[in-house]
């Protein structure tokens, strides 16, 4: 049997559009643009017969997977898939200061020096390894799951995708990603692989 994996980004905020960072310590909620997106993949993909959501413990990624569970399909919330953590610039405007910083951090990690992160943040690293459980209970494990739907984050999405298609972290930019894009991700049980990349026909 083969496990199909729907991982999508959460849908669009107002955070988003205003050039603020949001990360794992801003709960914000989507805007009306975002509220639309979830309508269009769940017009899209409500005839996959999914087992189970999982989301992650921040209200976005709920917001974006609402019309699944006002249908009733189950659902979890994971820690495990909340976004990176970046520390002192959650919730600020980025500035051109900012963004020289977290330009200068990306290309740190793009170097390998993935163990680095912003002033009170989390690195990739950290990121990585409590995505650990997660892909070894839900992903690997559950064989009787055959489809299933995960709604995350930007950040934390790419460090999951290098996770099961055994990239190093230096890679996860390669990975890009839109508000409410989808990448679907096949499981034989032996290996993953990539079926649907950013694919964002959904929205039209």
């Amino acid at each position: 049997m083969v496990k199909k994996i729907y991982l999508i980004r959460h849908g669009q905020t107002y955070f988003n559009v205003r050039g603020i960072v949001q990360g794992s310590g801003v709960d914000a909620p989507l805007n009306d643009v975002g509220q639309q997106q979830a309508r269009q993949f769940h017009a899209a993909y409500h005839g996959v017969p999914f087992d189970r959501v999982h989301i992650s413990t921040l209200m976005r990624t709920q917001q974006s997977i609402q019309p699944f569970l006002d249908a009733g399909l189950p659902h979890e919330k994971h820690r495990a898939l909340d976004e990176i953590s970046w520390g002192h610039r959650e919730g600020t405007r980025i500035t051109p200061e900012e963004d020289i910083e977290y330009h200068g951090l990306l290309r740190a990690w793009q170097r390998g020096e993935t163990h680095l992160a912003l002033r009170g943040g989390e690195s990739p690293e950290e990121v990585a390894a409590r995505q650990r459980p997660f892909i070894d209970e839900v992903l690997r494990g559950r064989p009787e799951e055959e489809n299933v739907l995960v709604c995350m984050h930007g950040r934390a999405m790419r460090v999951l995708l290098c996770q099961l298609l055994n990239y190093p972290l230096s890679r996860m930019d390669h990975f890009e990603h839109r508000n409410l894009c989808l990448y679907k991700v096949h499981y034989t049980g032996s290996m993953f692989s990539i079926r649907n990349y950013m694919d964002t026909g959904h929205l039209g």
